[in-house]
Protein backbone atom coordinates (compact mmCIF):
# COMPACT_ATOMS: atom_id res chain seq x y z
CA UNK A 1 0.00 0.00 0.00
CA UNK A 2 2.45 2.46 0.81
CA UNK A 3 3.86 1.61 -2.44
CA UNK A 4 1.02 2.52 -4.74
CA UNK A 5 0.52 5.94 -2.07
CA UNK A 6 4.28 6.62 -2.99
CA UNK A 7 3.81 6.57 -7.04
CA UNK A 8 0.38 8.66 -6.86
CA UNK A 9 2.23 10.91 -4.32
CA UNK A 10 5.24 11.13 -6.94
CA UNK A 11 2.68 11.98 -9.83
CA UNK A 12 0.29 14.64 -8.41
CA UNK A 13 3.49 16.39 -6.71
CA UNK A 14 5.75 16.25 -9.44
CA UNK A 15 2.69 17.05 -12.12
CA UNK A 16 1.57 20.70 -9.96
CA UNK A 17 5.66 21.07 -9.97
CA UNK A 18 6.05 21.05 -13.40
CA UNK A 19 2.91 23.20 -14.05
CA UNK A 20 3.57 25.86 -11.55
CA UNK A 21 7.48 26.13 -12.24
CA UNK A 22 7.16 26.36 -15.57
CA UNK A 23 7.24 30.07 -16.42
CA UNK A 24 10.84 29.15 -14.23
CA UNK A 25 12.15 26.40 -16.50
CA UNK A 26 11.31 28.41 -19.12
CA UNK A 27 13.46 31.18 -18.25
CA UNK A 28 16.62 29.25 -17.16
CA UNK A 29 15.87 27.26 -20.89
CA UNK A 30 16.53 30.41 -22.60
CA UNK A 31 19.71 31.77 -20.03
CA UNK A 32 21.18 28.53 -20.71
CA UNK A 33 20.65 28.71 -24.74
CA UNK A 34 22.40 32.58 -24.30
CA UNK A 35 24.87 31.65 -22.08
CA UNK A 36 28.06 29.36 -21.41
CA UNK A 37 28.33 26.88 -24.51
CA UNK A 38 24.58 26.96 -25.02
CA UNK A 39 23.53 24.03 -23.76
CA UNK A 40 20.30 23.39 -22.16
CA UNK A 41 19.89 20.03 -20.90
CA UNK A 42 22.11 16.93 -19.14
CA UNK A 43 21.52 13.47 -20.05
CA UNK A 44 23.93 11.24 -17.74
CA UNK A 45 23.26 7.48 -17.36
CA UNK A 46 22.84 7.25 -13.47
CA UNK A 47 21.83 3.71 -11.38
CA UNK A 48 18.49 3.41 -10.43
CA UNK A 49 16.43 0.87 -9.03
CA UNK A 50 17.69 -2.96 -8.54
CA UNK A 51 20.88 -1.12 -9.68
CA UNK A 52 19.40 -0.55 -13.51
CA UNK A 53 20.67 2.49 -15.23
CA UNK A 54 18.58 5.00 -16.59
CA UNK A 55 19.26 8.25 -17.96
CA UNK A 56 18.77 11.68 -15.04
CA UNK A 57 17.62 15.09 -16.83
CA UNK A 58 19.45 17.70 -15.49
CA UNK A 59 19.84 21.51 -16.49
CA UNK A 60 23.29 21.74 -18.11
CA UNK A 61 25.81 23.49 -15.77
CA UNK A 62 29.06 22.44 -16.27
CA UNK A 63 31.39 22.58 -19.31
CA UNK A 64 30.99 19.69 -22.10
CA UNK A 65 33.05 16.34 -21.31
CA UNK A 66 33.22 17.30 -17.72
CA UNK A 67 32.82 13.80 -16.10
CA UNK A 68 36.26 13.23 -17.90
CA UNK A 69 38.33 16.07 -16.92
CA UNK A 70 39.50 17.61 -13.53
CA UNK A 71 37.68 15.25 -10.72
CA UNK A 72 35.42 13.48 -13.04
CA UNK A 73 32.58 12.86 -11.34
CA UNK A 74 33.12 14.77 -8.07
CA UNK A 75 32.34 17.95 -7.97
CA UNK A 76 34.19 20.72 -5.90
CA UNK A 77 33.10 24.02 -4.71
CA UNK A 78 34.10 26.54 -7.21
CA UNK A 79 34.86 23.80 -9.66
CA UNK A 80 36.12 25.50 -12.52
CA UNK A 81 33.81 23.21 -14.99
CA UNK A 82 31.29 24.73 -13.85
CA UNK A 83 29.69 27.84 -16.09
CA UNK A 84 28.74 31.04 -14.67
CA UNK A 85 25.11 30.81 -14.74
CA UNK A 86 25.25 27.55 -14.00
CA UNK A 87 26.70 28.20 -10.28
CA UNK A 88 24.07 29.90 -9.40
CA UNK A 89 21.71 26.87 -10.82
CA UNK A 90 23.82 24.51 -8.92
CA UNK A 91 23.46 26.69 -5.60
CA UNK A 92 20.02 27.17 -5.43
CA UNK A 93 19.19 23.34 -6.95
CA UNK A 94 17.43 24.88 -9.82
CA UNK A 95 19.41 22.46 -11.95
CA UNK A 96 17.52 19.47 -10.24
CA UNK A 97 14.39 20.42 -12.12
CA UNK A 98 14.31 18.57 -15.23
CA UNK A 99 14.00 15.51 -12.67
CA UNK A 100 10.38 16.25 -12.28
CA UNK A 101 9.93 14.75 -15.48
CA UNK A 102 12.71 11.50 -14.31
CA UNK A 103 9.93 11.61 -11.19
CA UNK A 104 6.66 11.74 -13.54
CA UNK A 105 7.71 8.57 -15.56
CA UNK A 106 8.77 6.48 -12.74
CA UNK A 107 12.69 6.42 -13.24
CA UNK A 108 12.97 8.08 -9.67
CA UNK A 109 10.72 9.27 -6.75
CA UNK A 110 10.23 12.21 -5.20
CA UNK A 111 12.19 10.70 -2.08
CA UNK A 112 15.09 8.41 -2.37
CA UNK A 113 18.85 7.54 -2.45
CA UNK A 114 20.39 10.13 -5.21
CA UNK A 115 21.10 8.23 -8.26
CA UNK A 116 24.84 7.63 -8.95
CA UNK A 117 26.89 7.19 -11.69
CA UNK A 118 28.35 3.78 -12.12
CA UNK A 119 31.69 5.36 -10.88
CA UNK A 120 30.42 6.71 -7.76
CA UNK A 121 28.35 3.77 -7.20
CA UNK A 122 31.03 1.34 -7.50
CA UNK A 123 32.98 3.26 -4.74
CA UNK A 124 30.00 1.91 -2.08
CA UNK A 125 31.28 -1.06 -0.31
CA UNK A 126 29.35 -4.27 -1.59
CA UNK A 127 26.76 -4.69 1.09
CA UNK A 128 25.42 -1.21 1.01
CA UNK A 129 25.98 -2.11 -3.75
CA UNK A 130 23.08 -4.67 -2.57
CA UNK A 131 20.93 -2.95 -0.97
CA UNK A 132 21.17 0.68 -1.50
CA UNK A 133 19.17 0.87 -4.46
CA UNK A 134 16.12 -1.88 -2.74
CA UNK A 135 13.89 1.45 -3.06
CA UNK A 136 13.72 3.77 -6.05
CA UNK A 137 16.30 6.63 -5.94
CA UNK A 138 14.90 9.95 -5.81
CA UNK A 139 15.15 13.90 -6.32
CA UNK A 140 16.11 14.39 -2.68
CA UNK A 141 16.42 12.33 0.73
CA UNK A 142 18.11 11.77 3.63
CA UNK A 143 21.13 11.95 2.20
CA UNK A 144 21.42 14.97 0.26
CA UNK A 145 19.68 16.82 3.06
CA UNK A 146 22.23 15.74 5.54
CA UNK A 147 25.05 16.19 2.83
CA UNK A 148 23.79 19.91 1.35
CA UNK A 149 27.33 20.90 2.10
CA UNK A 150 29.00 18.37 0.65
CA UNK A 151 31.04 20.36 -1.98
CA UNK A 152 32.23 21.98 0.58
CA UNK A 153 33.37 19.06 2.42
CA UNK A 154 35.59 17.68 -0.50
CA UNK A 155 36.97 20.97 -0.94
CA UNK A 156 38.27 21.50 2.87
CA UNK A 157 39.08 17.98 3.40
CA UNK A 158 42.78 17.48 3.95
CA UNK A 159 42.35 14.09 1.78
CA UNK A 160 42.25 14.44 -2.00
CA UNK A 161 38.64 14.44 -3.74
CA UNK A 162 38.31 11.47 -4.72
CA UNK A 163 39.75 9.77 -1.15
CA UNK A 164 37.52 11.97 0.87
CA UNK A 165 34.03 11.03 -0.87
CA UNK A 166 34.92 7.37 -0.53
CA UNK A 167 36.24 7.05 2.46
CA UNK A 168 34.56 9.83 4.13
CA UNK A 169 31.08 11.03 3.22
CA UNK A 170 30.02 7.57 1.15
CA UNK A 171 29.78 5.12 4.22
CA UNK A 172 28.12 8.07 6.26
CA UNK A 173 25.36 8.19 3.95
CA UNK A 174 25.13 4.93 2.79
CA UNK A 175 24.12 4.40 6.47
CA UNK A 176 21.74 7.45 6.40
CA UNK A 177 20.11 5.39 3.03
CA UNK A 178 19.75 2.54 4.90
CA UNK A 179 18.13 4.43 8.15
CA UNK A 180 15.43 5.23 5.38
CA UNK A 181 14.39 2.21 4.23
CA UNK A 182 14.30 0.78 7.75
CA UNK A 183 12.02 4.04 8.93
CA UNK A 184 10.31 4.39 5.15
CA UNK A 185 6.56 5.51 5.01
CA UNK A 186 4.50 8.26 3.24
CA UNK A 187 4.65 10.65 6.35
CA UNK A 188 8.35 10.24 6.66
CA UNK A 189 8.55 11.01 3.14
CA UNK A 190 6.39 14.21 3.67
CA UNK A 191 9.28 15.50 6.62
CA UNK A 192 11.70 14.92 4.10
CA UNK A 193 10.14 17.04 1.37
CA UNK A 194 9.35 19.65 3.84
CA UNK A 195 13.19 19.22 4.93
CA UNK A 196 14.59 20.02 1.18
CA UNK A 197 13.36 23.15 1.30
CA UNK A 198 14.30 23.97 4.53
CA UNK A 199 17.56 23.54 4.21
CA UNK A 200 17.74 25.22 0.41
CA UNK A 201 16.06 27.99 2.40
CA UNK A 202 18.45 27.88 5.11
CA UNK A 203 21.02 25.86 3.95
CA UNK A 204 23.02 25.84 7.38
CA UNK A 205 20.39 24.70 9.36
CA UNK A 206 20.38 21.29 11.38
CA UNK A 207 17.03 20.67 12.00
CA UNK A 208 16.86 17.78 10.72
CA UNK A 209 18.70 16.40 13.88
CA UNK A 210 16.09 17.67 16.06
CA UNK A 211 13.50 15.98 13.71
CA UNK A 212 15.65 12.54 13.31
CA UNK A 213 16.97 12.30 17.03
CA UNK A 214 17.88 8.54 15.65
CA UNK A 215 19.79 9.23 12.31
CA UNK A 216 23.44 7.12 12.61
CA UNK A 217 26.01 9.23 13.98
CA UNK A 218 28.35 11.41 12.53
CA UNK A 219 31.65 10.90 12.93
CA UNK A 220 33.48 13.80 11.05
Amino acid sequence: MYLILKRIFDIFLSSIAIILLSPILIIIIVLLKLTGEGEIFYLQERVGYKTKSFMIYKFATMVKNSPNIGTGDVTLRNDPRVTKVGKYLRDSKLNELPQLFNIFIGDISIIGPRPLMMAGFNRYSLNFQNSIYNVKPGLTGIGSIVFRDEEKILTESELPPHECYKEIILPYKGELEIWYQTNCSLFLDLQLTFMTAWVIIFPTSKLYEKWFKDLPKRNF
